[in-house]
């Protein structure tokens, strides 16, 4: 009789353990959601924004005209990319050309997951999350490098030399500019950071590190005029020249989700939050 009392507690306490379990990966999974998705869609109509000023300049009709006003210009790019064969040029290294764009894509999506949108409303909010952002951007150059050595080809390759070497310089910068951040607000967790700014934004007594986080956040991110990574009048497109379909999409994707990202941590590190 004993036997079976322990034996129904303890079917019930490993039930009530994987509930729990179960509850915690669902509310993560949420979580990750309700912040990824939102940032998707913000990418495909930031892409809409620099196309419409560009469609105004080269008399181009697509992004103003397509749907309202030319909202459906995303949606329309997003299934002609999805839509078209993807090329896998015969003289690439197949498996490392595959997973590169793959990386940067999640990559940087990845930094996501320490931003704050709201007072507890973040996904992970533990003390080093300035460290972890700063680890994270790094990372992406690995996949521009595997990009264009693995097309094996001169174009990508030296596009994805170019790509290093500038994101490399100015993460030096980055680095010094935060630790000025860090220093002034005794934290590196980025919800303390937004709320030290209470009375006073960071700006004012950090104006010279926010221009210059400014710049180096447009070198970060290959924005003109430090799109030489991407030169079309010397490298054809870069370390993306041999990358079709949704390849090239999700190198697109991964690019504008960075910017979006660097845009967010300005207004978290400087802008009150």
């Amino acid at each position: 009789m004993n036997l079976i009392i322990v034996n129904n507690v303890l079917c019930f306490l490993v039930n009530f353990m994987l509930l729990n379990y179960l509850f915690f990966v669902i509310i993560n999974i949420l979580k990750i959601l309700l912040v990824t998705i939102p940032v998707l869609i913000s990418v495909a109509y930031i892409t809409l924004v620099e196309r419409k000023v560009i469609a105004s300049i080269q008399k181009r009709e697509g992004p103003n005209f397509v749907g309202f006003f030319g909202l459906l210009q995303p949606i329309a790019d997003g299934i002609k990319l999805l839509i078209k064969e993807t090329l896998y040029p015969s003289h690439s290294i197949k498996l490392p050309f595959i997973l590169a764009p793959m990386f940067v894509f999640f990559i940087n999506l990845l930094g996501w997951l320490v931003i704050p949108l709201g007072e507890g409303i973040v996904i992970s909010d533990f003390d080093f999350g300035i460290l972890y952002l700063f680890i994270i951007s790094s990372f992406s150059v690995y996949g521009l490098l595997i990009a264009g050595w693995s097309s094996n080809s001169k174009y990508p390759f030296l596009g994805g030399l170019r790509a290093a070497a500038q994101m490399i310089s100015y993460d030096v910068s980055l680095g010094l500019i935060l630790l000025s951040v860090i220093v002034t607000a005794n934290s590196m967790n980025l919800t303390q950071i937004v709320l030290n700014q209470a009375n006073v934004w960071f700006i004012l007594p950090h104006f010279p590190g926010f221009c210059l986080f400014f710049l180096s956040a447009l070198a970060e991110t290959s924005r003109t005029p430090f799109d030489l990574p991407e030169a079309e009048s010397e490298l054809v497109s870069g370390y993306n020249t041999e990358y079709s379909s949704m390849m090239f999409a999700l190198f697109f994707l991964g690019e504008y989700v960075s910017i979006l990202l660097m845009s967010t941590l300005i207004t978290l590190l400087f802008l009150g939050g």
